[in-house]
């Protein structure tokens, strides 16, 4: 029987259409932007082509090159542990699947453009007046809305092992 039918691995579907949507946005990003010129959406939102050595927030981004790999090695050592831990979790299981594969698919978007470009390309950007919030991409949207499902899971398991302690259930 396939791995994929009895784990939920089956969900990998989900990581490759945010791998796929990634990398389709950026190459739009790139062929209709130009690098560092805002184009105006909304009073709160641009688009503005940019290219992030580092990883989240520009963190290390002025270093001389070395955490190109360093954050290459991060990523597939998550992808890998990602595909491992889905591969434990037993197919009826959707949420925290879910999760896990929006990390994996973002992780593998911006990993991507590390590996090809040597840097991650960032075309959104939010702000408020002059208070600008890092400008991301569809990779790390997605690797947000997993982070944070992820936690609502935790929240969740907590609850219900409280519930269960106080209802004398193990």
């Amino acid at each position: 029987m396939s791995i994929f039918k009895t784990t939920a691995l089956r969900w990998w579907w989900l990581a490759a259409l945010v791998l796929g949507l990634d990398l389709l946005t950026k190459q739009v990003a790139e062929y209709v932007l130009e690098y560092a010129q805002p184009v105006y959406v909304l009073p709160v939102l641009d688009f503005t082509l940019l290219y992030n050595k580092g990883a989240a927030f520009s963190f290390l981004a002025n270093e001389s090159g070395w955490q190109r790999w360093f954050f290459t090695a991060i990523a597939v050592g998550v992808s890998v542990m990602l595909i491992n831990w889905l591969r434990t979790l037993p197919r009826e299981q959707q949420w925290l699947p879910i999760a896990l594969t929006l990390i994996l698919g973002g992780a593998l978007g911006n990993l991507f453009d590390r590996v090809v470009f040597g840097h991650v390309i960032d075309f959104i950007s939010v702000h408020w007046n002059d208070a600008y919030f890092p400008a991301f991409n569809l990779a790390d949207s997605a690797i947000t809305v997993g982070a944070v499902m992820m936690a609502i899971d935790v929240i969740r398991e907590m609850k219900e092992e409280r519930r269960n302690k106080a209802e004398g259930k193990s």
